[in-house]
């Protein structure tokens, strides 16, 4: 399958019939794209690919994959996994043309519920269903089939992809209109990253105390105090292993998303600001682009300054 001569991929020339429930196009190939198309790949389906950077396609084509400059017009259903909405109606405006009736796209990315509602708007205005599709998990979860997929928009549309649910994810939520799931998945993900806060400084108090952070965990774990977080991120922490599943500056953004949203509202989040400041303190020290777990180193490091600073005095 050369990687430079595109072809259709909703036919199968030896059999001479349609694959097209088969082909599935994938716009963005980051962490949790690669999650998704893994995901897809070994459940048999026939993937097309496009990418900013498109070196980043490169193993996908050599597993036999299609790089396709036009991912709209070479599939039916398009699953988009981009950095944020912005980036999504950027792409899509570049491809409205490919934009006709009866293509389903579902998007992964966590985004302004404003900028869904625009993107369900324009994509009906070309006959195209815009399924939201945020999925609430890290790309390791993603990959081993443990994530929730929190999905909005009509309901047809969703269950047109009745197939592609019980890949994405292990539960899967249809939460109704468009701009539900973008507003579910910031609820989810401002729960969810002060779970993980909150690990990093009970861990961090512990060791202050005198407990060693795995004795400690593995108490959390067994006590009231149990998130799952402790299961994802915990060991990541006790280690010091920051190896990307989900990146801390991608968090920090939705945080800042999180505020914006309840900004508008007139809502707020006290503890989701002390959150923001935490993670852009732990960017500002060059974590960012680690794991999100890395939010415990930034809590060490910040202490041990503090410490240097008062033994100095």
């Amino acid at each position: 399958m050369s990687e430079e001569k595109p072809i259709d991929p909703t036919i199968e020339p030896s059999l001479g019939r349609t694959t097209e429930d088969r082909c599935i196009g994938i716009i963005g190939l980051g962490l949790m794209g690669n999650a998704i198309a893994e995901r897809f790949q070994q459940a048999g389906y026939s993937l097309v690919v496009w990418n900013r950077t498109r070196e980043k396609a490169d193993p996908w084509l050599k597993s036999g994959a299609v790089w396709n400059d036009r991912p709209i017009a070479a599939c039916q259903k398009i699953i988009i996994s981009l950095y944020s909405s912005d980036v999504v109606e950027q792409v899509l405006e570049e491809w409205k043309s490919d934009l006709r009736p009866g293509k389903i796209l579902i998007d992964t990315t966590t985004g302004d519920p404003d900028a869904s509602l625009r993107l369900a708007g324009k994509c009906e205005a070309f006959g195209v269903t815009y399924i939201e599709a945020p999925i609430s998990g890290s790309s390791e979860q993603t990959r081993l089939g443990l994530a929730t997929v929190i999905a909005a928009g009509p309901r047809a549309g969703f269950d047109a992809c009745e197939a592609l649910w019980k890949i994405l994810g292990k539960n899967v939520f249809y939460v109704g209109e468009s701009g539900n799931g973008a507003k579910m998945k910031l609820v989810s993900n401002l729960v969810l990253g002060l779970h993980r806060a909150a690990l990093a400084e009970g861990l961090l108090f512990g060791e202050a105390l005198g407990i060693e952070p795995q004795a400690a965990l593995s108490v959390l774990q067994g006590s009231a105090a149990y998130s799952k977080q402790m299961d994802a991120k915990g060991p990541k922490m006790v280690r010091g292993d920051y190896a990307v599943q989900a990146r801390l500056s991608q968090h920090l953004k939705d945080v800042r998303l999180m505020l914006l949203s309840a900004e508008r509202l007139g809502v707020q989040l006290p503890l989701s600001q002390t959150h923001r400041e935490l993670l852009a303190h732990a960017e500002e020290q060059g974590l960012g682009e680690l794991d999100n777990s890395a939010i415990y180193e930034s809590m060490r490091r910040t202490n041990q300054t503090k410490s240097a600073s008062d033994d100095s005095r």
